[in-house]
């Protein structure tokens, strides 16, 4: 996907950490319930192949504890998530509540390489115990490890920016 300008145009201030934080655990649901609609379904074809009784003493053994299977398409699913709403228009559904909007540093919108470089990033700075994210805090530019990495930026909107 071929990067754009963002609407609005604009010199907006970072995102603060609270905010980031709050749109994260946002996304974090809509996600999960994502995730959980998927294992729904990769439950539910698993048992009308191999039959219920099969599927139970299945469980029962822990066999779909760290299926790999499962596993990808987890691991699919978030990746799609995250890179589709960053590419498509720089908001997830947490951002858009939090009026967030991520971005290249001239405005314009990530790539997908961007997006997954800032995803794994991100996994890395929550796996620090959230140092990459308090890193923000020290940087003159309010940045993260995943937006240096990346070179993209989280901006706050102005209130009533999509407003009709």
């Amino acid at each position: 996907m071929s990067v754009k300008q963002l609407q609005p145009i604009g010199d907006f201030p970072p995102t603060g950490l609270f905010r980031r934080l709050f749109a994260a655990g946002y996304d974090l649901l809509l996600l999960l319930a994502a995730l959980m609609v998927a294992t729904l379904i990769y439950l539910s074809v698993h048992i009308w192949i191999s039959g219920e009784a099969a599927a139970h003493a299945e469980a029962e053994q822990g066999a779909y504890v760290g299926d790999p299977i499962l596993t990808l398409v987890v691991v699919l699913i978030t990746i799609g998530f995250y890179s589709w709403f960053w590419t498509k228009k720089g908001q997830s559904l947490g951002m858009q509540a939090w009026r967030i909007r991520l971005q290249q540093p001239d405005g314009r919108s990530i790539s997908g390489r961007q997006a997954l470089v800032r995803l794994a990033v991100a996994q890395l700075s929550w796996l620090c115990g959230g140092l990459g994210f308090l890193w923000q805090l020290w940087d003159r530019e309010s940045r993260t490890w995943h937006d240096i990495a990346s070179d993209t930026r989280l901006v706050t909107l102005p209130k009533g920016t999509f407003k009709d």
